[in-house]
Parts: C-alpha cells; sequence; structure tokens
C-alpha cells in the first residue's frame, strides 16, 4: 500500500471539528479512514480525494458496464500481454500511430 495503513478510524465531530488538519494530513499522508460520528452514530467517512474519485467511477454504470466487458473479452482470450503491445506500437510508422484529433 505504498505505506498506507489503510487504519479505519471512529471520532466524535467534535473532535474532527477541533482537530480538521490534522485529520486531514493523516489521511493524505497515510492512507488512513475516518468515520465520524456524532452522539455516537457514524454520519460521516473522510477518505483521500484519489480514492473517493475511483470510489464515485466505479458506481457509474458505464465504467461498470465497461469494466464487465473488458473483463469477458480477457476470459475469452481477447487480450495480449502489454510487452507485445509495446512492440508492436515500436514497430509502426509514426503516420500509423493517430492521435486525437485537437478541438
Amino acid at each position: 500500500m505504498n505505506g498506507r495503513t489503510g487504519t479505519v478510524n471512529r471520532i466524535p465531530i467534535t473532535k474532527a471539528r477541533v482537530n480538521l488538519g490534522a485529520v486531514v494530513k493523516r489521511v493524505h499522508l497515510n492512507g488512513e479512514y475516518f468515520i465520524v460520528e456524532k452522539d455516537g452514530i457514524p454520519v460521516a467517512g473522510i477518505m483521500g480525494a484519489d480514492e473517493l474519485e475511483d470510489y464515485l467511477e466505479l458506481h457509474n454504470p458505464k465504467v461498470r458496464e465497461h469494466i464487465r466487458k473488458s473483463h469477458q473479452d480477457f476470459l475469452a482470450g481477447k487480450s495480449r500481454p502489454a510487452g507485445q503491445l509495446l512492440v508492436e506500437l515500436q514497430r509502426m510508422k509514426p503516420k500509423d500511430v493517430r492521435r486525437p484529433s485537437k478541438k
């Protein structure tokens, strides 16, 4: 996990408010998670922004469908090792490589 702990901490909302800078620093640097509680009831979670974006993407139906389809292609043998793809790309002439057009 690249030095990240993945530790889940529970913290009262009043303590989180007073120590928000330190909490966010631990989330960002250590990969920790915080469950914020109000009167002992979990009401919110704090996690890193990159991980939250990944989480939200995975809940997008179009992304989930793309992952499902890619997995089916992989199981059907419709994939090749990355090294093979790189060799093929290196053999292509520069004009053969398609670049996205600028709009």
